[in-house]
């Protein structure tokens, strides 16, 4: 059987990703740190899909870890799923500046947020190849078009995973497997608590949902998109950096973070 494949599906767009690959009759490997959260997902799941009889598998596992990629392969391996679509939506964000950051945390972070999607990547891929299909959606933000002052590190992975989206798409023309990066903006999930910004940060107050972006992120992959940008003014402001000097860009952005 084929499944879609899921990182950090206990909460936030991944949660709401998942709910929508078993509207559409997927059958689900769902992965995140939180194990307690992962069987109530999959106990509401399993109610959703109770006449479609579909199968959700999980797995417990901190992706920031070393050798946790390979854990996650081998427990579809070991299972025989063969996953069709994988999404690479598990990340985080820190907030601060970067000479008085822990260092132990900006490792972490550029060890899920970019290590872990090129590893899953390119451990799933040989799979769709052979099969001459497959969907992989990467998780990006409207942070990966822009450098990040008092957000660096997060900033740079983001600014990673669009331009690896981006390579692959194109490395991955006519054979059946398609890449897509999601860029969703400010989004109401745990990112902002998680990242410790403060009520009075930009993103501290989002009005969009992750259920919104999951479900234009969902038909984008659908439809083989390599960028996708989510809300009208994200995507008029993508264009107008274009032609902002950068010094002036960096500027602005630290102004904003402030």
């Amino acid at each position: 059987m084929t499944y879609t494949l899921i990182t950090g599906a206990s909460s936030g767009i991944g949660l709401e990703l998942a709910r929508i690959a078993v509207r559409e009759r997927n059958n689900v490997v769902l992965v995140a740190r939180d194990g307690k959260k992962l069987k109530e997902v999959q106990k509401e799941l399993l109610a959703q899909s109770k006449h479609k009889k579909l199968s959700v598998e999980i797995l417990e596992i901190d992706l920031s870890k070393s050798g946790a990629s390979k854990k996650v392969f081998e427990f579809c391996e070991n299972k025989k799923l063969f996953i069709s679509t994988l999404i690479n939506n598990a990340g985080f964000g820190d907030y601060g500046v970067f000479a008085e950051s822990d260092l132990k945390t900006q490792v972490s972070m550029i060890h899920l947020n970019v290590q872990t999607v090129t590893e899953l990547t390119h451990l799933f891929l040989p799979a769709m190849l052979k099969q001459k299909n497959g969907k992989i959606l990467n998780l990006g933000s409207v942070a990966s078009f822009l450098p990040g002052p008092l957000m660096s590190v997060y900033f740079a992975t983001k600014n990673y995973v669009l331009s690896f989206s981006r390579a692959l798409s194109e490395e991955l023309r006519g054979t059946g497997v398609t890449v897509t990066c999601l860029c969703p903006g400010s989004t109401n999930t745990g990112f902002g608590k998680a990242a410790h910004v403060s009520d009075t940060h930009s993103t501290a107050h989002p009005k969009t949902t992750a259920k919104e972006v999951a479900e234009f992120g969902w038909y984008s992959l659908q439809a083989g998109d390599s960028v996708a940008i989510y809300g009208r003014s994200n995507r008029l402001m993508i264009q107008m950096i274009k032609f902002v000097p950068r010094n002036m860009l960096t500027r602005l952005v630290k102004r904003i973070q402030k």
